[in-house]
C-alpha cells in the first residue's frame, strides 16, 4: 500500500463541484484509490457521495491511499487536491 498527502486547495473544500471533479479523476485512474481526513476512516476516492461525507475543508490534509504501483495515479490527483478547483 502507497500513500501520497496533500493539502486541499479548493476554497470550498471538497465540495460540489471540486469533490465531483476529484471523484471522476479517481474513477478514471485505473486502480481504487481511498482517501482519508485524520480522525475518519478511509472512503472510496471514486465516490462523490462519499468524499463529501469526510467533510474536508480549505486548508485540510488529506491521505489517499492505494496499492503498489499506483504511484503515477496518486500523484495526478495529489496535484489536483492542490489546486483550487473552484477557480
Amino acid at each position: 500500500m502507497i500513500t501520497r498527502t496533500a493539502v486541499v486547495a479548493s476554497k470550498t473544500g471538497l465540495h460540489a463541484r471540486p469533490a465531483a471533479l476529484f471523484a471522476r479523476a479517481a474513477g478514471d485512474a485505473g486502480v481504487p484509490v481511498q482517501i482519508s481526513v485524520e480522525g475518519k476512516d478511509p472512503v472510496a476516492a471514486n465516490s462523490l457521495l462519499q468524499v463529501m461525507t469526510l467533510g474536508v475543508e480549505h486548508g485540510d490534509t488529506v491521505t489517499l491511499h492505494a496499492e503498489d504501483g499506483a504511484d503515477a495515479a496518486l500523484d495526478r490527483l495529489v496535484t489536483m487536491l492542490e489546486t483550487d478547483l473552484d477557480a
